[in-house]
């Protein structure tokens, strides 16, 4: 069953004390990949790209399909830690998100004309697909690998997006003048390509006032909290990104990760610990065909 819950109290886990879950030292990460633009026309034509239609609160978008044999020469792996981050497959979380926001826009909390987005961990990117239908002025999808970009989310945009079609493929810009851009990296360093993100330090403290440049006015992201050693770097990266004082986040995904140990509270942890932005509950989703589901929404206290 799934109940909207967009008033919720603000949601706290830290007590005064300032002790939690992050106090222990985190396991260090392999090397990351080289953080790089992704050109519309750099997408793969190696490997079946196929679509199918899916019904999501009354909005009816394409989702993509490849094989993750031919992309990344892997069978049956949701994700191998490193080397390929899930991004090709189709994640609860991603569905949640895209109804959690339809909704919010049908009830008037929540508007994307004329904003900046940024999707982080898109895969088949379809929060930004509807941010790009509901009027964005521009929307930047990042994935882990540029091979995700290349082989699905490029194709799905396409596909979704009339639009983002040839000869527009060789620029970022749509025949409507909407502003669509690829970036693939880890979310340690991506900062420092995006366009609308702080890239020197200096800039780091969010809690100074307002962006001295643009900045992203929306964050999206669903499924991205499953691992408690990237949980950090994600948030570092959001407060890179978002613009203040009004900038907002959309976060989708289980509240736990059995097995890994993330989680959306375990995020949320890291949130409250730094005192700056709030979050409350936006959607639960206890269907009983996976862990409890969970859209929350952060912004500046």
């Amino acid at each position: 069953m799934e109940s909207e819950k967009p008033s919720f109290e603000p949601f706290w886990l830290f007590s005064s004390s300032g002790s939690g879950l992050f106090d222990q030292p985190e396991p260090p990460l392999p090397p990351p990949p080289p953080c790089v633009e992704v050109l519309p026309s750099q997408k793969s034509s190696s490997g079946k790209f196929t679509v199918e239609p899916v019904e999501l609160g009354g909005l009816t978008l394409l989702k993509g399909r490849v094989s993750t044999q031919e992309v990344f020469t892997l069978s049956n792996s949701d994700l191998v830690p490193g080397k390929y981050e899930g991004g090709l497959k189709l994640w609860e979380g991603s569905l949640d998100l895209v109804k959690a926001l339809s909704s919010e826009v049908q009830n008037g909390h929540l508007s994307f004309a004329g904003k900046r987005v940024l999707e982080l961990g898109c895969g088949h990117g379809l929060p930004g697909i509807v941010a790009c239908i509901e009027g964005a002025a521009a929307i930047h999808f990042q994935d882990f690998n540029a091979e995700v970009l290349q082989c699905l989310t490029i194709p799905n945009v396409n596909a979704n997006v009339p639009s983002f079609q040839p000869p527009a493929l060789q620029e970022t810009k749509c025949d409507t003048g909407m502003e669509i851009r690829f970036f693939a990296g880890d979310w340690r360093e991506v900062h420092n390509l995006l366009p609308y993100a702080q890239n020197n330090e200096k800039d780091v403290n969010v809690s100074s006032g307002q962006n001295p440049d643009p900045h992203y006015d929306i964050i999206l992201m669903a499924e991205t909290v499953y691992s408690i050693s990237t949980l950090q770097h994600l948030y570092e990266l959001i407060k890179k990104c978002i613009t203040r004082p009004h900038g907002v986040v959309y976060l989708a995904a289980k509240k736990h990760y059995f097995g890994v140990g993330g989680g959306t509270r375990r995020f949320l942890s890291v949130v409250e610990k730094d005192g700056v932005l709030v979050s409350s509950m936006v959607a639960e989703v206890a269907d009983g065909s996976s862990n409890v589901r969970e859209v929350w929404k952060l912004s500046f206290k």
